[in-house]
């Protein structure tokens, strides 16, 4: 991506969470002589509508990040504007538009652990604040098992006085607007960031605390709920309108140390979330099984997310049941 190709009206798409809002923060900042909106998908939605992509196509570039957006949304998106895509998903290769992903390249995921550290070694920047917000904001403390990226952490933190609990609580903070539905300050939070000088910028940002102090409450209720065993996985249903699935899922494998899955029945009013988590499989086989039924599903080795109509939803639940019950050291 070279700034003479970026002429015109320009447009940003980032995921909801920190790893986006990071990455759109380090593109910002790099393209501030540009004219370029942003947006977030509708929350929840991992493609773009019709409407959204009526609305995209009159942006002459479109810059793409920690988002694999089918690629049939990308194609539509590339008749009308030049696209770039910064991401470290699984998914197929799109060779019709500029895709940067090592992961699917081949590389290992272990070096590329997030959107905005693939974003900010592309822009050559030093490591930062917010390449490493992202990385926390994915993995949490699960990031200390990988050592090279941890060791960088933790050089960070003694440079600039802060520790590993600073940073996940200015993970939690940016992630708290997506997780309440406020997709307008999903938006914004970018723009926020380019104006913060301190890292206690966002540890003190009353909305954002605000949030938090909301949806633990509704993720202590959401936890309570009980929870059933079927063949070595906890499978886990929830009620609410809160984009948290991806928070209970996470906490309930970690805790519990077992593949988990999640459903929630809330967020949506004609379909259902899934979210699994495998501590040992590896779920690409059952993403790519989502997507040839036709369901909206994405995620990465270790995780997997779907939105699926709710007459389906045990469906397919049934057989990721099956798939993760099957002998971990077996080869897939």
């Amino acid at each position: 991506m070279k700034k003479e190709e970026l002429q015109g009206k320009g447009l940003l798409i980032h995921h909801w969470d920190t790893d986006g809002i990071c990455s759109a923060k380090l593109i910002f900042e790099q393209l501030s002589d540009k004219n370029i909106d942003n947006r977030t998908p509708i929350l929840g939605n991992y493609f773009l509508t019709e409407k959204e992509l009526d609305e995209y196509s009159k942006y002459d570039f479109i810059i793409i990040v920690d988002m694999a957006l089918p690629k049939e949304n990308i194609l539509k998106l590339a008749e009308h504007a030049k696209v770039f895509i910064f991401d470290h998903h699984l998914g197929p290769e799109i060779k019709e538009v500029f895709h940067h992903n090592p992961v699917i390249k081949g590389e290992k995921p272990d070096e590329y652990p997030s959107a905005s550290w693939i974003v900010n070694k592309y822009l050559e920047n030093k490591v930062n604040l917010y390449a490493l917000l992202g990385i926390i904001g994915d993995h949490e403390k699960k990031i200390k098992n990988n050592d090279t990226i941890y060791k960088i952490i933790t050089s960070y933190c003694q440079e600039n006085d802060l520790n590993f609990d600073d940073l996940l609580n200015m993970a939690y903070l940016l992630d708290s607007s997506y997780k309440i539905g406020d997709k307008k300050a999903v938006e914004k939070a970018p723009h926020l960031l380019l104006e913060y000088d301190s890292p206690y910028d966002i540890l003190d940002n009353e909305k954002w605390n605000n949030n938090i102090k909301m949806l633990n409450e509704e993720i202590t209720q959401q936890l309570d709920k009980p929870m059933e065993e079927k063949n070595g996985t906890l499978l886990k249903e929830i009620n609410t309108q809160y984009n948290i699935i991806s928070t209970i899922t996470r906490k309930v494998a970690w805790e519990n140390g077992k593949n988990t899955l999640v459903i929630n029945t809330g967020f949506f009013d004609d379909k259902d979330q899934i979210y699994a988590r495998t501590l040992k499989n590896n779920l690409e086989p059952m993403i790519m099984r989502g997507k040839s039924l036709g369901f909206k599903c994405g995620g990465k080795k270790e995780v997997l997310g779907a939105i699926i109509p709710k007459k389906k939803t045990m469906f397919f639940v049934d057989e990721i049941l099956s798939y993760l019950s099957q002998d971990d050291t077996k080869e897939r």
